[in-house]
């Protein structure tokens, strides 16, 4: 039986056209950082899901927690199973000022099952130094649901090991942060190119004057700051994150081998080719012969599987393409194949070996 493809081939435009963009979505000034903290907590109300005796570090925690509000239990006779040892973190902006609230993210470090309707106790959260920036505490939302029955039954959605808490986390301590400068500044490119580092210094002479910008390399511009901004560096930055900008893009197609999706950018180009694919396929069909033997006459029912192999091979079919100057063109040849999203994925990469396709190829 000739074996039919259902072809799905999935191409994401990134960029169809070129769209400017401001300056603060694809770049940072000098100054502006994060501040990474973690911390160690517990997560207490867990309907039975929580850590178990197993893990002695919860153990050890609950105890020493109970301690500290004047009740000694010995850890023999703990039971753990409402509570969770957890690791919490957080990313903070080095502009937040002492009192502010931020998300925290809390992840299970024992062997608890859920963290669904959990309440993470007052956690510090410290730099790698060592310095407590804040505290978080409130309720974990995980975004799903995992139940499960005395019998082996399951019913299970999204991950419910990790979740968030929405303000959770209250800042004690400023984050040190540098000075912004009057005079001269950096601004860096997220994804470092020289064509859109020399387009944001042409963007910025072209409101503030020329040699107010100078691209340094393909991840740095320099600005100067005119004497009549320096007074007032926030309007003066301001009004340079708001600039639009023309960003020009590597052409890529990426692979995903796991999932079969192929996504490629607006860019990509295959020059002239000819591509030829053909299937071969084999099925082994397995028809049963049941040997009874006659009555008494002492012997046994006997199964014998008999294997039979079938094999059918596709038409090989080849197309020729003239050059495709864009994804959709790329597309429709592809498909003209119906073939299957591996088949897809070996034909770029042979493209690719080629020399027919003109864009970086990147597997994941």
């Amino acid at each position: 039986m000739k074996r039919v493809f259902k072809v799905l081939f999935f191409i994401l435009i990134l960029f169809s056209q070129v769209f400017a963009q401001r300056i603060k979505d694809i770049a940072y000034f000098s100054g502006e950082n994060s501040q990474q903290v973690i911390g160690y907590g517990l997560v207490v109300g867990l309907a039975g899901t929580g850590d178990t005796q197993r893990s002695n570090f919860t153990v050890q925690s609950v105890s020493s927690m109970l301690k500290r509000f004047g009740i000694t239990v010995p850890q023999t006779d703990l039971r753990t199973r409402n509570v969770a040892a957890v690791m919490v973190t957080a990313s903070l902006n080095n502009f937040l000022k002492e009192g502010a609230t931020f998300d925290v993210t809390v992840s299970s470090l024992g062997d608890a099952t859920s963290l669904l309707g959990g309440t993470l106790l007052m956690t510090p959260l410290s730099g790698i130094s060592g310095k407590v920036f804040g505290f978080a505490q409130g309720s974990v939302s995980v975004g799903g649901f995992d139940f499960s029955t005395a019998s082996g039954s399951r019913v299970a959605r999204n991950h419910t090991l990790a979740g968030r808490i929405p303000r959770g986390g209250i800042l004690k301590q400023d984050i040190d942060s540098d000075k912004i400068p009057n005079q001269e500044i950096n601004l860096y490119l997220d994804a470092p190119d020289m064509t859109t580092a020399n387009n944001v210094s042409n963007s910025i002479n072209s409101k503030f004057g020329d040699g107010v910008a100078i691209a340094v390399d393909a991840g740095e511009v320099k600005i100067k700051v005119p004497a009549n901004d320096q007074n007032n560096m926030i309007n003066f930055i301001s009004q340079v994150e708001l600039l639009p900008v023309q960003v020009d893009n590597i052409a890529k197609v990426v692979l995903d081998e796991r999932t079969g999706t192929v996504v490629a950018g607006s860019n990509v180009i295959i020059r002239p080719v000819s591509i030829t694919h053909g299937n071969l396929n084999i099925t082994v069909r397995s028809y049963p012969i049941i040997s009874q033997p006659n009555s008494f006459s002492n012997g046994s029912t006997t199964v014998v599987n008999d294997a039979v192999p079938y094999v059918s091979q596709d038409s090989t079919n080849t197309i020729a393409i003239q050059g495709a100057s864009n994804v959709q063109e790329v597309a429709a040849a592809l498909n003209s194949l119906k073939v299957s999203p591996k088949d897809i994925i070996s034909i770029f990469q042979a493209l690719k070996e080629a020399g027919a396709l003109v864009a970086e190829l990147i597997i994941i």
